[in-house]
């Protein structure tokens, strides 16, 4: 909630700064997916908005978040999360998943995530 309180009325801080900065202070492990993470999204979806959100960081279309990553450092889980916000375009029936533990990065991984991606943002 701190995190959340600086950013709304905190330092003004350019979004991509802000998570770059987010992103060095992580674990190794953690710094490693979220690169990785960040890298692909803003490759394949390049008209995101790239800022914090709870200290996380996140990618946001029309200024509404879409998916966020929360490192497991940071709440000292032993899994990263890559989560999608209600406004990610994933409906599926009555049920789907909004969060996936993540807790390395292979090729499979990137495939599954970038098409998460583009369906969170009705290209797929």
């Amino acid at each position: 909630m701190k995190d959340r309180a600086a950013e709304v009325k905190g330092k003004k801080v350019d979004g991509l700064t802000a998570v770059k900065e987010k992103i060095s202070a992580m674990a190794p492990e953690d710094r490693k997916i979220a690169e990785k993470i960040h890298r692909l999204v803003t490759t394949i979806a390049p008209e995101m908005e790239v800022k914090t959100w709870y200290g996380m960081q996140a990618y946001f279309v029309a200024g509404k978040v879409v998916l966020f990553f929360q490192d497991a450092g940071k709440y000292k889980s032993r899994y990263s999360t890559l989560g999608f916000q209600e406004a990610a375009q994933l409906d599926d029936g009555a049920m789907w998943p909004t969060s996936f533990a993540v807790i390395s990065w292979t090729a499979d991984i990137e495939k599954q995530v970038s098409e998460l991606v583009l369906r969170a943002i009705n290209r797929a």
